[in-house]
């Protein structure tokens, strides 16, 4: 069974949750990104431990290593990656515009070069969901043509049009397995129309969830948060609504007071592997020398024992010294900050006090450090 709840509104902002055979995920919710099957630098158990419900894994590059079929043969993703909770899968749309050595698009899907070793593949949005079942991900996504931005009209009108007919074709292919979700993604680019236009073709191929995609793509914060709410008045407000690959706390936070539910990004465990944590008191480099006689933790009221117990001279010496340890620590710290973002909003939109709580977290950002 698929199915999402919404159990309170503050303004535009909304918790609740969506239910799956595999678990509930909490909403608003952020995915930590597990690209190859693993969230890098963490255990899968501690990413559980540290909050998140569910985590995001990628077509193109489990298709490429060690293949679909592979994985299928090992028991599926869930197995293979030892975690129990629920997986979204992204479709590959976006990893084969962005890493792929050489592409072709064409109406029946993209031909491209492994980044690895060069090999050619073909991915069409049959194949894609092909692969996301053979994963065995409980949610899963139709394959679409991202476009970066600024890019002329014409081409963001081509691709979302083309994204469109893969929806069709996606959601043929995917076809009916119970307690598996297939969301579309709305495309346009910066375009109120056009984004208008993709969001009610998708909404009336009736997807169990709707995704914006080709945002977080270079386009400045102001220009992302008018296309969500471009966007959103076009999609059911009984559906999840997930805005892909964003991104900095403030990202989050903003979309969230805009009505989005479901967010990814690498930001946070690929900030922590290059000695930048996130905090409730702003964003650290531990990088920088002064500090190096730094005896504060990160947070001493953080959830990750990383944060509450390391010092800030232990974990920049660290760093310095390209300990391993420091990858790990710095990771957990900021995926438990994120999740830590994530319950605050829960709990204020479920007492009325959302607004409130934005301007108490921005503040706490600004003052920057403790002491």
């Amino acid at each position: 069974m698929f199915q999402f709840e919404i159990a309170k509104r503050d303004g535009a902002a909304r918790t609740g949750a969506i239910t799956t055979p595999r678990g509930k995920i909490r909403t608003p919710a952020f995915m930590p990104v597990g690209t190859a099957a693993t969230v890098k630098a963490m255990y899968p158990g501690d990413v559980h431990a540290l909050g998140a419900d569910i985590v995001l894994s990628n077509v193109y590059h489990l298709m490429l290593r060690p293949g679909a079929e592979r994985i299928a043969e090992l028991g599926g993703l869930h197995r293979f990656m030892d975690w129990p909770w629920p997986i979204l899968t992204d479709s590959g749309g976006y990893q084969v515009m962005s890493l792929a050595k050489l592409r072709k698009i064409d109406e029946n899907g993209v031909t491209f070069q492994s980044h690895i070793d060069g090999a050619r593949h073909r991915l069409s949005p049959e194949r894609a969901m092909e692969i996301q079942r053979l994963l065995g991900s409980d949610i899963q996504m139709q394959l679409d043509e991202c476009v970066r931005l600024p890019a002329p009209d014409t081409e963001v009108e081509r691709a979302m049009l083309l994204s469109l007919r893969w929806a069709e074709r996606s959601k043929r292919a995917f076809g009916a397995e119970p307690g598996h979700a297939l969301f579309g993604i709305v495309q346009g680019g910066a375009s109120p129309h056009l984004r208008k236009a993709s969001a009610r073709a998708l909404v009336d191929m009736d997807f169990e969830g709707y995704a914006l995609g080709g945002l977080a793509v270079g386009e400045p914060q102001a220009v992302m948060l008018a296309t969500i709410e471009a966007t959103l008045p076009h999609l059911p407000e009984a559906r999840p609504r997930y805005l892909m690959g964003v991104g900095t706390p403030d990202d989050v936070l903003e979309s969230v007071r805009r009505g989005i539910d479901m967010f990814d990004c690498v930001l946070p465990t690929r900030a922590g592997r290059h000695g930048l944590v996130y905090s409730r008191y702003g964003r650290i480099n531990l990088r920088n020398a002064r500090h190096a006689a730094d005896p504060r933790p990160i947070d001493p009221e953080s959830s990750c024992e990383a944060a509450r117990n390391f010092s800030r001279a232990y974990l920049h010496h660290l760093v310095k010294a390209g300990e391993i340890l420091a990858m790990m620590a710095l990771t957990a710290i900021n995926l438990a900050y994120y999740q830590e973002l994530m319950a605050g909003m829960r709990a204020a939109i479920e007492l009325g006090r959302f607004d409130l709580f934005c301007v108490e977290t921005k503040r706490a950002w600004a003052e920057g450090e403790i002491g």
